[in-house]
């Protein structure tokens, strides 16, 4: 059928109309995507160059080597030694049962830690390595590379480890390291991203953690290029990072080993306070523990063994624990009186045994009393109601404020865990914490050291090396660090009366070195060497009237925890102080019979710096020392030998 023209042009029209509409719309399309390729490839050519290189490259952080610890002879205390590992990689393992029990079958699997390497690849993505077995000797390693074909997914590794190489010598001092905990994690704000490497080592307890920061160092980085899922394909560059600051300590290893050797088995702990620098020569705490079992994974029996223990092996006794001071405070009350002018050196008091104060009986440890007494002669024979009597005159606030003068009731910033702050108590302090009215046989009771009077064996030696030297000298742990000495702990002159101090460290000379000094049976022979020092003997437990009567139960038939603890300080030379000890046995009964012999035997090895000659001691004693003193040269060359093993 035939269009009319008209026809033909109407539908002609409509056509063009349809064709130049698609056409606008396909040319606007056209348009739009010309311009958003050009936003995309030009406009946004930086940002997308970057994510495709994020997506590309990955930067992975390399640990850094932790700084060493030495003594101040140079001697290794801490250092990082190869630690062998074995990884597994579950993606590349397949079967990882199979692979696991071939393995089992070629090295000893441990099966906690296993069990532990399980929980970490579930939590883990496929692609990343997890610790099957750590610190293994290459007889494993060697193991595993050889039979490297049959064990898909398994790699011998090697990386660092914290080593204590004098084990349980400095273990309360510098303390340990471990991998980094969740609880670890919570303490801090922003933690660092090193922290987040698995089982990345820090400090836990101890010099470890109180210098974590100083002593981790910086991290590194490397560039490496992972593919789609994340996998390695090889590594780029890297930039090493910064290792930790190495530090020198202030203590001497050999005195440090003689030290927690004669502590021996003794729940107790000593201090060796160098009075010219303030330098701490040994600070030991006994028994001890090997930090090292804690840097492996210390077992549960190994654990519950060192917690069950009564003597508390984990606890730093040298500047945790605080014990009555007993006598050794008398020097305190002494001296708090002199700077009074209340006493002189000829005034006497008058000893029956007891002195009466507000209807109470405060008793002399000597039943029968010492009659009249002079200042030597109550330091000397340790006359307990020479000093109650003092204590009435002086009062409590000036003999809490002189104890504090002299270190007691004083937190020392030293760089070790829980260094305590002890008491000096006075009449402000039990109003604030007790809510109580201070009485006045509070006062007879702290004048002789107890009550409520605290210090550690810290602060019993800082207290000494004042009363030695007349300065305020303080301890100092870390002699350098990276090389650069730290500031000396020498002290400056602590104003007092020097006719004072002349007075009360002639008392201490005759508690040593008369014959009828508590302390005589413990003197140093060697006349250069003469010691001047303090016994103390501190209850802890209160004795009934009915007891005194019947007669007081000895030490040694009671239980363990119930009997006294024994204290001894001195310094030497007499003439020109070089070292001030101090010594605390928990629950070891007379400071006279137990305490001092430990002291000077320490005295003596720090003075001669080697072994002493057992001329420098009482003949009574020589048998004992020589005993001891060939039982550590033995230890010592069979340490030397397995050093020289290892090196």
């Amino acid at each position: 059928m035939r269009r009319n023209p008209r026809e033909l042009s109407l539908l002609q029209r409509s056509t063009s109309r349809r064709t130049l509409l698609v056409g606008g719309l396909q040319l606007a399309f056209a348009g739009g995507l010309a311009l958003r390729m050009r936003y995309l490839q030009i406009d946004q050519a930086d940002q997308f160059r970057l994510l495709a290189e994020e997506n590309r490259i990955n930067i992975r952080l390399i640990p850094p080597a932790r700084g060493k610890i030495f003594d101040r002879n140079g001697n290794v205390l801490a250092q990082n030694s190869p630690s062998y590992r074995i990884v597994i990689v579950r993606e590349d393992a397949g079967d990882v049962d199979q692979v696991l029990q071939h393995l089992s079958e070629l090295i000893p699997l441990d099966q906690e830690e296993l069990d532990r390497a399980l929980t970490e690849m579930r939590r883990s993505p496929p692609f990343l390595p997890v610790t099957l077995a750590d610190q293994r000797g290459w007889d494993d390693i060697s193991k595993v590379a050889v039979n490297a074909p049959a064990l898909p997914g398994i790699t011998p590794e090697v990386g660092l480890t914290r080593i204590y190489p004098r084990g349980a010598d400095f273990a309360h001092v510098i303390g340990y390291v471990g991998p980094v905990s969740d609880y670890d994690l919570s303490k801090l704000e922003d933690p660092e991203p090193v922290l987040r490497i698995p089982r990345f080592q820090i400090g836990k307890v101890g010099l470890e953690a109180k210098r974590e920061e100083m002593l981790r160092g910086k991290a590194g980085a490397k560039r490496v290029e992972v593919n789609a899922t994340g996998r390695v394909m090889r590594e780029l560059d890297r930039r090493e990072g910064q290792p930790g600051a190495d530090l020198q300590l202030t203590l001497d290893a050999e005195l440090q080993n003689y030290v927690q050797a004669r502590l021996g088995s003794e729940s107790a702990s000593a201090v060796v306070l160098d009075c010219e620098t303030g330098d701490l020569r040994a600070i030991v705490s006994a028994p001890s523990f090997d930090p090292n079992l804690f840097v492996r994974g210390i077992s549960v029996a190994d654990y519950s063994k060192l917690t069950e223990d009564p003597h508390r092996p984990l606890s730093s006794k040298s500047v945790q624990g605080v014990y009555p001071p007993g006598s050794t405070f008398k020097v305190i009350t002494a001296l708090a009186a002199l700077e009074e002018g209340i006493i002189g050196p000829t005034d006497t008091v008058y000893c029956p045994g007891y002195l009466e104060v507000s209807g109470r009986r405060f008793h002399c440890w000597r039943r029968g009393g010492h009659g009249h007494v002079d200042l030597e002669t109550s330091l000397k024979q340790s006359c307990d109601v020479y000093y109650y009597d003092l204590a009435m005159k002086v009062g409590i606030d000036k003999i809490s404020a002189m104890a504090q003068r002299f270190g007691i009731g004083v937190r020392h910033d030293l760089p070790m865990s829980a260094v305590a702050r002890g008491l000096a108590p006075n009449r402000d302090w039990k109003q604030r914490v007790h809510g109580q009215e201070w009485l006045i046989g509070d006062t007879a009771n702290a004048s002789i050291g107890q009550g409520y009077m605290l210090a550690s064996p810290l602060q019993l030696s800082v207290m000494t090396a004042r009363v030695a030297t007349g300065r305020s000298v303080t301890p100092r742990l870390i002699k350098s660090i990276d090389g650069i000495e730290q500031p000396s702990g020498a002290g400056e002159a602590m104003e007092l009366n020097p006719v004072n101090l002349r007075m009360l460290r002639k008392g201490m000379y005759a508690v040593s070195n008369d014959r009828r000094g508590t302390a005589y049976g413990s003197r140093i022979i060697e006349d250069a060497f003469r010691m001047a020092g303090k016994t103390g003997t501190s209850q802890v437990r209160n004795i009934t009237a009915a007891e005194r009567a019947s007669g007081v139960v000895r030490n040694e038939d009671l239980p363990w925890e119930r009997r006294d603890h024994a204290l001894f300080v001195c310094f030497a030379p007499y003439d020109k102080p070089k070292y001030a000890v101090s010594v605390v046995i928990e629950h070891g009964g007379g400071g006279s019979s137990v305490a001092a012999p430990v002291a000077r035997d320490i005295m003596l090895q720090a003075l001669y710096g080697d072994t002493p000659p057992l001329t420098a001691y009482p003949a009574k004693d020589r048998s004992r020392v020589k005993e001891l003193q060939d039982r550590l040269r033995r230890e010592r060359l069979r340490r030397d030998e397995e050093e020289s093993g290892r090196a």
